[in-house]
Order: structure tokens, then C-alpha cells, then sequence
């Protein structure tokens, strides 16, 4: 266990080792560093899938978490069971709201993802993944510099709020490079990045980016908010 006094400085030399060192280098060291006690979020978006697929190549057993909003698109569940059947090493947990979509209803109103998103985020996200990392001592996400100018300077590797070492690996991948491996290993992704979405997430908060727009931008069309919280 590394003394918080001295975590920062830890995990900054550990950002300027990692900085120009291939991704997969990186993955190894959080491997060789965590063993069973990292997990790696997954929303199945492109980086989820790629996250995937590169420690699938790297560890006998993938241990990784959906949270399931009960609001996702189909199609994105039918990528979810597309992934496991394709990964038979993929150890996934699916983490849900304490309260399912027909009891928020009732307690809150049909229209909260409209009326209040932050609060409507903190039931079906924030809180799940407080579940989802006990017992971790460190996560992976699938953050990018070029998600949205909010992003970009996305670490590599930071301490996050519950002192938790939050590893991002493909933070400095551009689209292009993102897409190209995807075609290259021939993985699967979301049937609706076909169709012009560019972030998907849950269905009454996603659109179709406006022109000349960040990735992000059909994220909670017509607000301020740019984050679900899980983030931050």
C-alpha cells in the first residue's frame, strides 16, 4: 500500500513512464501491479471494446462492469451479449439502480431524466458504481483527450476521489487510431455509430451531435451538463 503523502508523486512518475510507452505496456504494469484488484468500466463503447480486447490478449479472465440504467438503447445490450459470447474470458458484472425504471417513475416522475438529469445520473450511475468498485484498489476507463474539450487533459493514471488509482489507457488515442483498430481486429460495435451518434449513452439523453460539435455533444442536448458524474 503506497502512503498517501507520497501517492502523488507515485503515480505522477508512473504517468511519465507510461507517457510514450506503448498502451499494452501499460496494461501489463497494471496487471503485474493489481492482479484480481482492477476492474475496467464498460458502457460497450468503442474504448470499452478495445479495452477489452487488449487485456483479453494479456490475462486469462477480464473482470469488467456495465452499469445497466435500464435505459440503454438495444442496441447496446445486443452488443453486451455480442461481447461475452465473442469473450468467454470476460468475468462481467452488471450493476443496476437500487430502484428499477417503474419504481423511479413512481417516486420521482417519468420525466426526471429531462427534469433533473444530475439527480437521475446519481441514482442510476454515480451510486451503482460505488457498488460496482468495492473490493478494486484500481479501474479502468475508456476516457479520451478528444471526447470534448472538458477531456482534454485526461491523465493517464490519477488517484480518484476515493483514493482508487483510476487508470485511463487510451487517453491520448485519436479517433482515427481508435477506429482503425477496431477494423483491423474486426470487433464489433455499436450498430447506432453507423447512424451518426458519436457517444451513446442512455437513450432519453442521447442524440445525434450537432455539425461542427465535439463527440460528446449529444450528450444532454440543450443543457450544460457534460458529465454523468461517474467522472469527476
Amino acid at each position: 500500500m503506497i502512503a498517501i503523502s507520497s501517492a502523488g508523486t507515485w503515480v505522477d512518475q508512473r504517468a511519465e513512464e507510461f507517457a510514450e510507452a506503448p498502451t499494452e505496456d501499460l496494461l501489463r504494469w497494471v496487471i503485474d501491479q493489481y492482479g484480481a484488484d482492477f476492474t475496467v468500466a464498460c458502457a460497450f463503447g468503442p474504448e470499452s471494446i478495445i479495452l477489452i480486447d487488449l487485456l483479453s490478449q494479456l490475462q486469462p479472465v477480464v473482470q469488467a462492469f456495465f452499469l445497466d440504467t435500464g435505459f440503454h438503447f438495444q442496441a447496446t445490450l445486443d452488443l453486451q451479449q455480442k461481447m461475452t459470447e465473442r469473450y468467454p474470458n470476460l468475468a462481467l458484472t452488471v450493476v443496476r439502480p437500487r430502484l428499477n425504471v417503474s419504481q423511479q417513475n413512481a417516486v420521482y416522475g417519468a420525466d426526471l431524466p429531462q427534469q433533473n438529469p444530475d439527480q437521475c445520473c446519481q441514482l442510476r450511475k454515480v451510486e451503482p458504481l460505488q457498488r460496482a468498485l468495492q473490493g478494486y484498489r484500481c479501474w479502468l476507463s475508456g476516457l479520451r483527450r478528444e471526447h470534448a474539450p472538458n477531456r482534454s487533459q485526461t491523465p493517464l493514471l490519477h488517484w480518484d476521489s476515493r483514493q482508487m488509482l483510476k487508470v485511463n489507457p487510451l487517453a491520448d488515442w485519436s479517433k482515427g487510431r481508435m477506429w482503425q483498430y477496431i477494423l483491423e481486429r474486426g470487433l464489433p460495435y455499436n450498430s447506432l455509430l453507423d447512424e451518426g451518434y458519436t457517444s451513446i449513452g442512455c437513450a432519453p439523453c442521447t442524440r445525434r451531435p450537432l455539425p461542427d460539435t465535439d463527440e460528446r455533444s449529444g450528450r444532454w442536448q440543450g443543457t450544460t451538463k457534460r458529465e454523468c458524474g461517474i467522472h469527476l
